[in-house]
């Protein structure tokens, strides 16, 4: 008789309980579920999609100098070891006071050059002020970090704390410095650099060195060549691009 009574009691517990957890899905439907939630494991972005796009191997150099900042970069994109493109822009006016060079896949860098030059007028139009070199930085990084894109760029320009040049790398990395260079080029152009930046230096001297970095690089990267564009940005005259003129009579000058 007890051993009946213990057995009903058992079963209107077990009958109580799966009333209470009836609500709970015995199991999950990956059809109604993208499969980056429940997925365990990350998605491997490949690099092997990109291998045939076109990249610009690229130089690019940032240099501060006492009220301003100069900016260069070269004009070649390469398709592995084709010479896809001679005239490739990677100097971009994002703002009056603030420039964007970029290295990298060719299509990644034009698209942040539209989406930060249009940023920063949206910016200038809520706040009626410009926005900081820094905060145009961190801008670029937080997008980088959010979505990375396979650039290395430059955020240069000058603000009411002086001129400054950020290296801002494809995952977000954001480090500021008194000159900086980016791209294949760039070792070859830091040995100039090194050798021959001094704090406070005059424009001319800064675009020179410039100038003489970018060379450097045409010389020994097969990536990087084909000309350059030089441009200097200033708290009073803003974003000045040298004329193709200006830049033959400045390298002439060597």
């Amino acid at each position: 008789m007890l051993l009946h009574i213990f057995y009903i009691i058992t079963n209107i517990r077990s009958i109580r309980f799966q009333k209470s957890c009836s609500h709970i899905p015995r199991r999950i439907d990956k059809g109604s579920f993208s499969s980056q939630y429940y997925s365990a494991t990350p998605p491997v972005i490949s690099m092997d999609a990109t291998s045939d796009a076109i990249k610009t191997g690229t130089s690019t150099v940032g240099i501060t100098y006492n009220g301003g900042v100069v900016v260069g970069a070269d004009h070649r994109a390469t398709m592995g070891h084709f010479i896809a493109n001679k005239s490739v822009q990677k100097l971009f006016r994002i703002s009056d006071n603030i420039a964007l060079t970029t290295a990298g896949l060719v299509g990644h860098a034009q698209s942040l050059s539209r989406v930060l030059a249009a940023e920063l007028q949206l910016y200038e139009l809520k706040r009626d002020q410009p926005m900081t070199v820094k905060g145009a930085a961190t801008l670029t990084a937080n997008i980088l970090s959010g979505r990375p894109h396979y650039v290395q760029l430059l955020i240069v320009g000058v603000d009411e704390s002086g001129p400054s040049v950020y290296s801002i790398d494809s995952a977000g990395g954001s480090i500021p410095d008194v000159y900086c260079a980016t791209g294949s080029g760039s070792p070859f152009m830091y040995g100039v650099l090194e050798d021959q930046f001094v704090s406070g230096m005059s424009k001319d001297q800064a675009l020179a060195l410039a100038a003489k970095s970018l060379l450097a690089s045409a010389q020994r990267d097969a990536a990087s060549g084909n000309g350059m564009d030089l441009a200097f940005i200033t708290s009073d005259t803003g974003f000045t691009l040298l004329s193709e003129d200006e830049v033959s009579e400045l390298l002439s000058s060597f």
